[in-house]
């Protein structure tokens, strides 16, 4: 669990980012989830985009996708979100998160 202060950091960190994943009209499918996956091992946040066609709540899919990868919820705005998740691998750690 992350808190406020941290969260807000991540916020700052999450607005220069572009989408690099886009959900499309199958929705959070287990191809999608092993995406999200694998470039938060390795970039620890990602921001990610869901298409109009997928009729989902960004919000929503926000908070199942973090719960379901053991990540953070950032932030969700619109149709796009941000979710963090601390990498296992150190070669690839490279946020320091603000003290509690």
């Amino acid at each position: 669990m992350i808190t406020g202060k941290q969260r807000a950091y991540l916020r700052k960190l999450g607005q220069a980012l572009q989408p690099i994943i886009q959900i499309g009209k199958e929705g959070l499918s287990d191809t999608v989830i092993t995406a999200i996956d694998e470039a938060l091992e390795k970039r620890e946040i990602i921001k990610v985009s869901i298409l109009e066609s997928a009729m989902l709540d960004t919000r929503d899919t926000c908070d199942n996708t973090a719960k379901r990868l053991l990540a953070e919820p950032v932030q969700a705005i619109g149709n796009r979100f941000v979710i963090y998740r601390k990498s296992s691998n150190e070669k690839y750690r490279k946020i320091e998160l603000p003290r509690k």
